[in-house]
């Protein structure tokens, strides 16, 4: 049993429907927490366009597509390729891999990674205007 009382603030008070937590917001590439578990964010974003090529050197990075299409540019040993993960697919970026997300035509994914780990990651390249470097934001 938990030591924490359960709140209508806290998460575990209610469902968090999806679809009302990506209407709550319309920013491109600035994710929002909508619930932890454990030492973990569950954060979705809405994205359009090219992130960043950015690494994570001590957390693997998880994706789901939850509407649209996501593309992911890996740069690995063996050279450059790219996945793409259409609506309802899984990916997961390893630690230490450098990879650049994008949406041609847009996406809302859904992001689960410790707490504090930084949207660009530990490394990356010049942050441009469109991207949030953000630990997540509040719903």
């Amino acid at each position: 049993m938990s030591n924490h009382p359960v709140t209508d603030d806290t998460p575990a008070a209610r469902p968090i429907a999806l679809d009302r937590a990506l209407a709550s917001f319309d920013a491109l590439w600035s994710p929002r927490v909508v619930t932890r578990v454990n030492d973990y964010d569950v954060r979705v974003a809405k994205v359009e366009g090219e992130h960043i090529w950015h690494v994570h050197d001590h957390t693997d990075e998880f994706f789901l597509v939850v509407d649209g299409e996501l593309r992911i540019a890996l740069r690995e040993d063996a050279g450059e390729r790219t996945v793409t993960l259409p609506t309802g697919s899984v990916f997961t970026v390893p630690r230490g891999t450098e990879h650049k997300p994008s949406a041609p035509s847009g996406a809302s994914i859904l992001m689960f990674e410790p707490s504090g780990t930084l949207s660009v990651g530990d490394r990356h390249e010049e942050v441009p205007a469109h991207v949030d470097a953000t630990t997540g934001h509040a719903l």
